[in-house]
């Protein structure tokens, strides 16, 4: 997932550890340069086949020496670029794009184990630097991300084959450096978790009470599920965090109110969940707070009045900047929602060329500041997937620009973004 063009510019890349200590810092992006130095040969050049003790002791002296001097050179590649050290270096990498960072990691041992390792993201995470990629799939085993930065598709490994899982409905969720995508297998919950940090799939760690059709949103390295439904079909009220770093679930207090095909958000530092179902007809238009500080939740009468219908699709919903929006996908209109007086105010109409069935085959997703929607129109023989953009500001109506197209299937089946 990671390649494409890099503010590295190499001009002999290292080809041992010796070699992976010679990178140095010029100007204001990262520029290496490579010198290359020869270790003494330490087999005799005497002519005689049989060597005296004297050239023994000597050749043996030798090899002792650059053996030390190889280690020396291993150990300066933990500094990544030496002549600057190693904090000023990785200073100089927090602010390269993520999309440098595969060339930055093929550099040298150092590079690679750095990136690998998740610090240089954690860094970033606490300088709050942050990239946001769209990640969707279109197809039932295959995803791709679009950085909206480089303008740049990536086409990420095909998920491990899976049957079951494939033809199950999925859930997914974006959180640290990882995508997680929920689904079943023939009796129980699954999850899938791709990392960037390995572009590669493997199994995740299951929920405490493993579900589907649930509310979710993440914030950094942390992310919250609530609702859904179990195994056996039964809708849950009981809500769990997720820590990326740890790979861990912990169990929250339970919602006020049990339900599935909800939606999730965090804004103002609190998780919301909205809409959803009490049962397979009863629509709720209720929505509820949680406060992450106190450990309560708080029932918000009203708050996805006419968002969806009880055949639709979850409620389509995201934030910018601590504000609320939703696409409503049956009158085709974007509105806004007022915190203090607790409606939905429309503020203009939705991209006219991306369709849904009843909210199902579109992605609403926020983008760091601009709100993104995902989907195609309707055709035969094949499909083009667009993805459209608008940044909110106060008192504009919206404006909508398509920011990427491509040939793909025009139903999105899962969504997310992952900001790192």
């Amino acid at each position: 997932m990671l390649v494409g063009q890099s503010c590295l510019i190499s001009r002999a890349l290292p080809s041992s550890c010796e070699q992976e200590s010679k990178w140095s810092y010029m100007t204001n992006h990262i520029l290496e340069k490579s010198s290359n130095k020869r270790l003494h040969d330490v087999v005799s050049a005497g002519h005689s086949e049989v060597m005296d003790k004297d050239q023994w002791r000597q050749n043996k002296s030798a090899k002792l020496t650059d053996s030390s001097t190889s280690k020396s050179d291993c150990r300066d590649s933990d500094n990544l670029i030496s002549a600057i050290g190693r904090d000023n270096s990785i200073s100089c990498m927090m602010w390269c794009s993520r999309s440098d960072y595969g060339v930055l990691a093929s550099l040298n041992h150092g590079f690679r184990s750095f990136i690998r390792s998740g610090e240089l993201y954690r860094r970033r995470r606490k300088n709050k630097i942050t990239e946001h990629w769209v990640y969707f799939s279109c197809n039932v085993n295959e995803w791709e991300a679009y950085d909206p930065y480089r303008a740049r598709w990536i086409n990420l490994p095909k998920m491990p084959p899976n049957e079951c899982f494939m033809c199950s409905d999925k859930e997914s969720l974006a959180v640290g450096t990882e995508l997680l995508v929920f689904g079943k297998e023939v009796n129980a919950h699954i999850v899938l978790r791709y990392t960037i940090l390995t572009n590669s799939w493997s199994p995740g760690i299951a929920m405490n009470s493993p579900r589907c059709l649930f509310g979710s949103a993440s914030s950094g390295d942390k992310a919250i599920v609530a609702g859904g439904s179990d195994a056996f079909g039964a809708i849950l009220s009981s809500a769990e965090l997720y820590n990326s770093e740890t790979q861990t679930w912990t169990t929250l207090p339970s919602m006020n109110k049990p339900r599935k095909m909800c939606s999730g958000v965090f804004m103002d530092e609190k998780f919301y969940v909205i809409g959803g179902m009490a049962s397979n007809t009863e629509l709720l238009t209720c929505g509820e707070e949680f406060d992450p500080e106190k450990g309560t939740w708080r029932v918000i009468p009203n708050m996805s009045l006419g968002l969806n219908g009880a055949s639709g699709a979850p409620p389509l919903v995201a934030v910018v900047n601590n504000e609320l929006y939703a696409a409503h996908y049956a009158h085709q209109e974007i509105r806004k929602y007022d915190k203090e007086n607790n409606v939905w105010i429309t503020l203009g109409k939705l991209p006219e060329r991306p369709v849904s069935m009843n909210g199902w085959g579109l992605a609403f997703r926020a983008c760091g500041e601009q709100l993104i929607v995902i989907g195609g129109p309707r055709a035969l023989g094949g499909g083009v997937i667009e993805l459209h953009s608008w940044i909110p500001k106060e008192g504009e109506p919206p404006e909508w620009n398509m920011i990427a197209r491509k040939q793909s299937g025009s139903f999105v089946y899962n969504c997310a973004v992952m900001g790192c």
